[in-house]
């Protein structure tokens, strides 16, 4: 049978007080959306379909990259009501997944099960073990425990109140009866609307109904608040830690540790307080990475050392080298082995070679720096002109003096050496020293001016 899957995104989330819709508001830096589109995608769809409403064209917008159908709910009438603006796109032989946008933290594990007991019933549903279950529906079961609805917390009997089984509204059905039951959900209740929920107490009459239980509370747990927004965050923080510590990462405080991406790590990497990692991010054994670090769209060959507060980005860092502290690494940056970047150096769209040091106070800009090269302090590579870029091209074995401007372009031959002060506008040859100084003017007797004198 055809899965399709209708993720419920059509909410305005008004206790976020925000103009942003509420499924657009981050986890990990992404949309709550798209991590539940990831889960769905996950289980190989025909087709997932998403219902939007409160400010569509955003969510259209940052969510453009996923192939879904988009669907719109222009009145919010309910769950139900949502639900059913789905289904012409929806055969009657299909299996139907229905998830929600504001669940970040579902797996494609948990819905799989839900779909698996299709074999068996008409329709499943995920439930949780609440210790205060306040807000949700409750599952209501038979004495033998076969469930036989679910009634909404603000219709609840104070007997059913006390039932700490859960609804978390995501659910399985086969598309021809889901259809059917749709069509007989009234707003008959306290709120007037029209509650998916109802179909369960329908399935229930008609077939058999049955349950999953989630073992963790946090996967199905929605947002609806800032404050719970930022929990959630935690809880997925502290899964991309152990799942870092699994692969044999050290960190020095896994609560101070944020992932907003992708990483692969290998054994013996050591990550400090206080670090976010983003995009694609590649660590090799014994990596080191000092605190305060952010590190976006890097690799980390085999014993790179990132020292601390250093900024890394779209760059690819060599075995053994060392960065920091206070660097910054720009994008297009490509350094050899054992290379050597100190405190206040910015390097962008550059290549340096093997061993070469920048330790001090500079900026590398659209250089390439060939291998043994000292860059000393404050030196800086003026790559434009006010329209255009321009590079800089510095062979092998280079002493380049400190506060020296290269003004690009201009190549500097291997073994040349350039005097501290310099600026030079002009190619240097190869083993030469190169010089561009004012003669030092000393006048004796001179006096400096005084205030009031």
């Amino acid at each position: 049978m055809p899965l399709h899957i209708v993720i419920l995104a059509a909410g305005q989330g008004t206790r976020m007080r925000s103009s942003l819709p509420k499924v657009l508001h981050p986890i990990a830096a992404r949309p709550m959306l798209a991590h539940v589109l990831d889960a769905a995608f996950a289980l190989s769809p025909e087709q997932v379909h998403v219902v939007i409403g409160h400010g569509a064209d955003a969510v259209r917008t940052q969510l453009a990259a996923y192939p879904v159908a988009w669907v719109s709910q222009d009145r919010q009438l309910g769950t139900g009501h949502a639900v059913q603006q789905a289904m012409p796109g929806i055969p009657d032989d299909a299996r139907v997944l229905i998830l929600y946008g504001d669940v970040p933290l579902i797996r494609a594990a948990t819905c799989q099960q839900l779909l698996d007991r299709l074999q068996q019933a008409d329709l499943a549903l995920l439930s949780v073990e609440l210790a205060e279950p306040r807000g949700y529906g409750r599952i209501l079961r038979t004495a033998d425990g076969q469930v036989v609805g679910i009634r909404e917390d603000k219709d609840c009997t104070p007997e059913q109140r006390r039932i700490r089984e859960g609804n978390t509204g995501l659910m399985a059905a086969r598309a021809g009866a889901l259809r059917a039951w749709l069509a007989c959900v009234s707003c008959n209740n306290a709120q007037g609307e029209y509650y998916l929920t109802d179909v369960v107490g329908m399935a229930a009459g008609a077939g058999r109904v049955e349950a999953v239980i989630a073992v963790d509370e946090h996967e199905v747990a929605g947002v609806n608040s800032r404050a719970q927004l930022a929990a959630l965050e935690r809880v997925y923080q502290a899964h991309q830690a152990r799942v870092l510590m699994d692969e044999g990462v050290s960190l020095a405080d896994p609560a101070r540790l944020d992932v907003r991406g992708r990483v692969i790590a290998a054994r013996d990497v050591f990550i400090d307080v206080n670090v976010l990692l983003e995009g694609e991010v590649v660590l090799a054994p014994n990596v080191r990475i000092g605190a305060g670090c952010v590190l976006k769209d890097v690799v980390l060959s085999e014993g790179v050392e990132i020292r601390p507060h250093s900024i890394l980005e779209g760059a690819t860092i060599g075995a053994g080298c060392m960065i920091g502290p206070f660097a910054r690494i720009r994008p297009g940056t490509l350094l050899a082995e054992h290379t050597h970047i100190g405190n206040y150096v910015e390097v962008k769209a550059s290549q340096i070679g093997a061993g070469s040091k920048v330790n001090h106070l500079s900026y590398i800009g659209d250089s390439e720096i060939g291998a043994g090269c000292n860059i000393g302090a404050g030196t800086i590579t003026c790559n434009y002109d006010g329209a255009n870029k321009h590079k800089t091209v510095i062979g092998d074995d280079v002493f380049v003096g400190s506060d020296t401007q290269l003004v690009a372009p201009v190549t500097v031959g291997a073994g040349a050496t350039i005097g501290a002060g310099s600026t030079i506008t002009k190619d240097v040859a190869a083993n030469t020293l190169a010089l561009s100084r004012s003669p030092q003017i000393q006048r004796s007797g001179w006096k400096r001016p005084r205030k009031g004198g």
